[in-house]
């Protein structure tokens, strides 16, 4: 028996392990394809028809943001520059203090700029901030970073604050030897990294080869079924093709068991995984290495904790997939399991609804449900999406009882430059619900970019009149990024922590407080 924290017996197997195999299950019935079939059984029409929806609606996806697409390959191949303006609009005139200083005046008459210039390819990013508070001005922020080193410029100090990579891991080694091992680092490198991708596409080519294609393989063909049906699709009667993949208990125990398994003993699979919990820190390697040692454990702990409860796992139906295919495309699909600790402590998954998916339009209507013996939830996701003659209208909405959320967009695109009116709503009876209003355009031509966008909130007491958040954004291709002054640089890595410390405690704190008096004393705020 396991003991829970309130000292409570847990009977059975957890929900986390539950989970864990549900992972599991989920690319054994649904879109667990991703590589080229060739033979035409029912079973090679299943995952090919998997294969090929996912691969049209990327399709159409990319024909209709093109442009912007096209823009971020050049950002991430080559050099660019970028300037971001943000500013805000505030038309409230109850909320005068009285007093003189307006929330509105202030608000109208402050902005904040940001310079970013990058070179992902070279790893280096320079960033400059710029921002006027009511009248009062702050310029000269700085911000150089590089695989290598990150230096900082700042408005009241003359030298560049400058500290390498490898300097974490000794200062926090002389702080608390205790803690720290020394070889922690800023870990600049896996910001970049983060920058162009969560996971590395070798890393993704690595899980597709080993994992779906180990799962395909151990799939028997006998589980798949093919017959001609005619379904109703968004009032369409479409002709297809329905595939019926049915897995006993035993089959299905034995799938998840060889994956688990393989990813038991697969020393890359905890490599990605490592990598990926280092990324959620931010790149940084602080306090990880006690913690990245103690959450591996837990991963490996979880894999052998799944095969030990898979043997009082209960899967009566075991698992039905059925998917109807029409133009070599997935038109409607029907997945379902249940399985608990118990047959009286059964989970129920289940995920049923109709896509089409053509040139012009995609629609989608799915109902995903789950239910236990304690509680049990649905939810529904639907959408119609219409691209025509580079104009779009699209609805999309996601609903589960009384409460909704729901997406209206409207765009056209024309000569590079795409005007657009979004509307984010909220339906909750508790909060009275609401609106985000994004309005804008975009227009791209070859190596610039320049962008305008809106965003206000529409509430019960609150309408978008009242405030409006505005961001100008002007891009462009560069020939090389900008550095900073190498020769005036206060370097931290060459310091001890006591004198980092007296050095920002008599050098920098003094000079930050005789710059922001004298902003203050200039009469920023007197308007």
């Amino acid at each position: 028996m396991e003991e829970s924290t309130n000292g409570k017996q847990k009977k059975g197997v957890s929900k986390g392990i539950i989970a864990l195999i549900a992972g599991v299950i989920v690319l054994v019935g649904g879109s667990a394809a991703a590589f080229m079939l060739s033979n035409a059984s029912p079973k090679a029409s299943y995952f090919l028809a998997e294969k090929n929806t996912i691969e049209y609606g990327m399709e159409q996806f990319e024909n209709r943001y093109e442009p912007e697409l096209d823009w971020y390959e050049k950002t991430q191949t080559g050099k660019s520059a970028s300037t971001l303006e943000l500013s805000a609009e505030y038309n409230d005139t109850k909320a005068s203090t009285g007093y003189g200083l307006e929330p509105a005046m202030f608000i109208n008459n402050s902005s904040i700029t940001i310079d970013a210039q990058t070179d992902m390819d070279n790893r280096q990013i320079y960033t400059e901030l710029k921002a006027d508070f009511g009248g009062m001005e702050i310029d000269g922020i700085q911000l150089y970073l590089t695989e290598e080193n990150v230096m900082l410029g700042l408005p009241f100090l003359e030298e560049v604050i400058q500290m390498d990579d490898e300097d974490l891991g000794p200062l926090l080694y002389e702080a608390d030897p205790t803690i720290f091992s020394g070889e922690e680092k800023l870990g600049l490198d896996t910001f970049f990294d983060r920058a162009q991708g969560v996971v590395p596409e070798e890393d993704i080519e690595y899980l597709k080869k080993e994992y779906l294609e180990l799962i395909y393989d151990e799939l028997p063909e006998e589980a798949f079924t093919s017959a001609d049906e005619t379904v109703n699709v968004n009032g369409e009667s479409i002709n297809a093709e329905k595939i019926t993949l049915q897995l006993s208990e035993q089959q299905l125990k034995d799938i998840v068991i060889t994956v688990l398994d393989k990813a038991e003993t697969d020393d890359r699979l905890k490599e990605i995984v490592k990598e990926q919990l280092t990324e959620q820190q931010f790149g940084s390697d602080i306090y990880m290495d006690d913690e990245l040692e103690l959450m591996m454990a837990d991963f490996e702990a979880g894999i052998t904790e799944a095969k030990q409860a898979l043997a009082d796992l209960h899967i009566p139906e075991g698992l039905t997939s059925v998917i109807w295919v029409n133009d070599n495309k997935i038109v409607q699909r029907d997945f379902a399991v249940q399985m608990g600790p118990s047959a009286d402590e059964l989970a129920m998954l289940s995920v049923k609804g109709t896509q089409l998916l053509t040139h012009t339009d995609q629609f989608f209507n799915y109902d995903l449900a789950f239910s236990d013996a304690y509680e049990e939830a649905s939810i529904n996701i639907s959408g119609d999406l219409n691209w025509e003659n580079n104009q779009a209208t699209d609805v999309i909405s996601l609903t589960s009882d009384d409460f909704a959320i729901t997406y209206d967009g409207q765009e056209t695109l024309e000569d590079g430059t795409r005007d657009f009116n979004r509307t984010f709503s909220l339906q909750d009876p508790m909060s009275g619900g609401g609106s985000l209003i994004w309005s804008g355009n975009a227009a791209y031509d070859n190596d610039q970019m320049n962008s305008q966008h809106s965003l206000s909130v529409e509430l019960p007491d609150f309408s978008q009149d009242m405030f409006s958040l505005n961001i100008v954004t002007d891009g462009r291709l560069i020939d090389s990024v900008e550095t900073m002054d190498e020769e005036n640089v206060k370097y931290l890595g060459g310091m001890s922590a006591a004198e980092i410390q007296e050095y920002f405690e008599y050098e920098v704190t003094p000079s930050f407080q005789q710059w922001i008096f004298g902003i203050m004393a200039g009469g920023a705020m007197g308007f």
